[in-house]
């Protein structure tokens, strides 16, 4: 593709960092770049501890088995997310309770969260779908009253910002993703965010396959491997150091898209106490047909582009009710190319594209 959907920004202080590994042998799980990088990303956020992860799907199961989460309990979850918001959950053996959005901006509603809750309900996870968080001081005021945990699904927020605080700050716990189309990434790679020592300590520990603090290969609580390496870290290091860069130029791409489309698609609805990091450019197109349609169209001009989201509850295994504006997204939304190195010449000439298929 002329236009591949996303390509990672890589410059020479990433390919000094992995040579400096590989140099010194440290290229595991052990070195310098991993906690250089966790302390980085909590500085960045603004939270007191960022336990490292090799993906953001194991960063939302660690923060579940961190929390408490059990088998049989039920975590209220967005329909229009990502598979591996609701999969973390079935991990421990827990259910998704599968909770509509709203239609303009794209994410979970308090209302929608509050005519979820059961007596056995016993957290919620939220996602900042897209980049864009959800009204959090609404759904936080919910968990206070039934007592419930919040996790802030932050894989595709990192930059965003709801009312002058950051995303991966807004709950009990957040998780990071540092995937290859990440707003900054490591390969693979996530991380655990929280303030409260109690949940950082279990979560370090569970990730490292629950070996004991005193005892050397004795290991007192089942754990898993869920260690990033070091290679992964140095290259995140190199990333942080440029995210205001990588921001601003995201931001202006998404509104140079807005500004020659918003006639003839739909945009996520922004409003002003937020702050996307606009992880992806998406819209709603009229209907499922011309979306389809747009999609083949821009291929045969090498331009890549994603459907939205299905709805969780269309998945064969989980076989939910439906939840109308979650499958009404998905059928409608389509992301377009957004990676930082776009120029205003490329995307006038996407647009350009767009719009012709959507006249004709």
């Amino acid at each position: 593709m002329k236009y591949p959907i996303y390509i990672p920004e890589i410059t020479l202080k990433e390919k000094e960092n992995v040579i400096d590994c590989l140099d010194t042998t440290w290229i595991s799980s052990k070195g310098k770049y991993i906690q250089q990088f966790e302390q980085k990303i909590a500085n960045y956020i603004g939270v007191k501890k960022a336990i490292s992860i090799h993906n953001g799907t194991v960063a939302l199961h660690l923060a579940l088995l961190s929390s408490g989460i059990k088998k049989g309990d039920e975590v209220i979850v967005p329909d229009f997310t990502y598979i591996a918001t609701a999969n973390a959950v079935l991990y421990i053996g827990a259910k998704p309770v599968l909770a509509d959005v709203d239609p303009k901006t794209w994410n979970i509603t308090a209302n929608n969260i509050k005519s979820a809750i059961t007596k056995k309900t016993k957290a919620i996870i939220t996602t900042d779908i897209y980049g864009l968080p959800p009204e959090m001081d609404d759904i936080i005021k919910i968990a206070k009253k039934h007592n419930l945990i919040v996790i802030e699904d932050a894989a595709e927020s990192l930059g965003a910002v709801y009312k002058n605080r950051m995303a991966g700050s807004l709950a009990d716990i957040a998780t990071l993703s540092f995937f290859g189309n990440k707003t900054i990434t490591t390969g693979e790679g996530g991380m655990v965010l929280t303030n409260n020592q109690e949940i950082a300590e279990k979560a370090a520990k569970i990730k490292n396959q629950g070996i004991s603090e005193t005892i050397i290969y004795f290991h007192d609580i089942l754990g898993y491997n869920y260690r990033m390496t070091n290679i992964q870290a140095s290259i995140g290091c190199a990333q942080i150091e440029r995210i205001s860069s990588i921001l601003a130029r995201k931001q202006n791409i998404y509104y140079k898209y807005k500004e020659n489309l918003e006639d003839y698609v739909i945009f996520q609805k922004i409003n002003k106490h937020f702050k996307s990091s606009h992880w992806m450019v998406g819209f709603l197109l009229k209907d499922k047909k011309q979306r389809d349609g747009l999609i083949k169209y821009l291929a045969d001009f090498e331009i890549e582009t994603r459907p939205f989201f299905y709805p969780v509850h269309k998945m064969p295994f989980y076989k939910t009710k439906n939840n109308p504006i979650s499958t009404d997204l998905s059928e409608r939304g389509i992301c377009v190319p957004s990676y930082p190195m776009l120029n205003e010449e490329d995307i006038n000439y996407i647009t350009s594209k767009i719009i012709k298929h959507i006249t004709y």
